[in-house]
């Protein structure tokens, strides 16, 4: 993972929003996810908790299993934000992050798409302050995250 990617200009915006949105990480998480499934709705069944399907984005947006995944993503993303001088530090676990998502069946391609729902979030809490070069740089850490992810992905033997 390439940390020299970001510069010190955008690492610090980077933590500077990042501030503001993790103090309600449940509520953003969720406008982020719904964002998602608005995108996206063929995504909804991959979120099967005791073999229980939900019949809607609501029904799952409020199952506690659900809001418990929202809180992991959004502690992924705190991770990240943490360690943005030495996102290397994260490589195994990102690694690992993304053959769990592989396992479950969770398409490559999915990755815009959460990408796009995640500055869509960052938008909706931040307002004007979420400049273009706030933009910028999120999207650049987002693809460092997911690029690792991708790395775990390709390690996963065919078949499995």
């Amino acid at each position: 993972m390439e940390s020299a990617a970001l510069s010190g200009a955008q690492r610090a915006l980077i933590r500077q929003s990042w501030r503001r949105v993790r103090r309600e990480p449940e509520q953003h998480g969720a406008v982020l996810f719904r964002r998602l499934f608005d995108l996206d709705p063929d995504l909804l069944p991959l979120f099967q908790y005791n073999c229980k399907q939900f019949a809607s984005p609501e029904e799952c947006l409020s199952a506690p299993e659900f809001l418990d995944h929202i809180r992991k993503v959004m502690l992924v993303i705190d991770a990240a934000v943490n360690h943005l001088e030495d996102l290397p530090c994260l490589e195994e676990y990102l690694r690992n992050l993304g053959k769990k998502h592989q396992a479950v069946g969770v398409k490559v391609e999915s990755f815009s798409t959460v990408g796009e729902s995640l500055l869509y979030m960052l938008e909706n809490c931040l307002g004007a302050a979420f400049c273009p070069d706030a933009r910028e740089a999120w999207t650049k850490l987002y693809e460092a995250v997911v690029q690792a992810m991708r790395r775990g992905w390709d390690a996963l033997p065919e078949g499995i």
